[in-house]
């Protein structure tokens, strides 16, 4: 299993601040948990779809779509934080 959570304006938009996902090939990179999650249509296309802007974190290190994802990983999504 895989803890996902979301924040800020994603957990607002999402309606809930995490799930757990049964872990798998289809989720084992970034790439294939964000399709995973498209997939789902309506809301989850226009969060997370082309254009969309969010960060996303594994283990609590910005990652890439490239990266991997293990049985037992949290992985996070966010909106991009700006400061100063």
């Amino acid at each position: 299993m895989i803890q996902v959570r979301y924040f800020a304006r994603l957990r607002e938009a999402l309606g809930r601040d995490g799930e757990e996902l049964r872990w798998g090939v289809e989720i084992a990179q970034v790439a294939g948990l964000t399709r995973h999650l498209l997939a789902r249509g309506g809301v989850w296309e226009r969060e997370l779809g082309p254009g969309a802007r969010y960060r996303v974190a594994v283990n609590r290190q910005l990652a890439g779509p490239e990266a991997a994802i293990r049985d037992g990983d949290e992985v996070a999504y966010f909106p991009p934080v700006t400061g100063g």
